[in-house]
């Protein structure tokens, strides 16, 4: 649905739901880098995807100046209103994943046991097309512990930019994505 949804907003030149989802396609590769953390088994994986979950949802309703936009279209607008309802869509399954990951509380630190099997099902389809990739590009076998280096390393940078952004770009912007000239400073 995003990128339906991004391609949609440049092809009609939204800059407002442009600039939402590009917010989002940042925030969400924290998600990707979870799913990567659980083909390594990392232990504390399924928090971090509940971070990433979290993270998605409040950058999707976190602008004051693209939800001031949204706001002013009428549900006649078909492009804004699909927004609005990938948003509350959005919101809804990332309460949806907290309830049922916090209803296996254990393995939010230990993902290794075999009552958490099914938190790793998601990312066996991920392993296989990697492990295809790493294989084509590299002639390597992509493991477990590969993974895990991989995903550890990625959520380090990752880390690193949230943290840049925290403490140079958000109190310089505040709430105010910039996709208008406009906007409110």
């Amino acid at each position: 649905m995003p990128i339906t949804l991004f391609f949609w907003s440049i092809r009609k030149g939204n800059k407002a739901i442009n600039r939402l989802l590009s917010s989002y396609w940042k925030i969400s590769l924290l998600f990707f880098i979870s799913l990567i953390l659980l083909i390594g088994k990392y232990n504390f994986a399924l928090i971090i995807t509940n971070i990433a979950t979290f993270l998605m949802t409040i950058s999707v309703w976190f602008w004051d100046d693209i939800n001031d936009e949204l706001k002013e279209y009428n549900f006649s607008h078909a492009l804004a209103s699909t927004t609005k309802v990938w948003r509350w869509s959005l919101t809804f399954i990332s309460i949806n994943f907290l309830i049922q990951s916090l209803q296996n509380i254990g393995c939010l630190s230990f993902i290794n046991s075999p009552e958490c099997e099914i938190w790793l099902k998601p990312s066996t389809n991920l392993y296989l097309i990697f492990k295809d990739i790493f294989n084509f590009l590299f002639g390597a076998s992509f493991t477990q512990p590969v993974a895990k280096f991989l995903g550890l390393f990625s959520l380090l940078i990752y880390i690193l930019g949230l943290v840049q952004w925290s403490v140079i770009k958000l109190p310089k912007s505040g709430r105010n994505s910039g996709f208008s000239e406009y906007g409110r400073n």
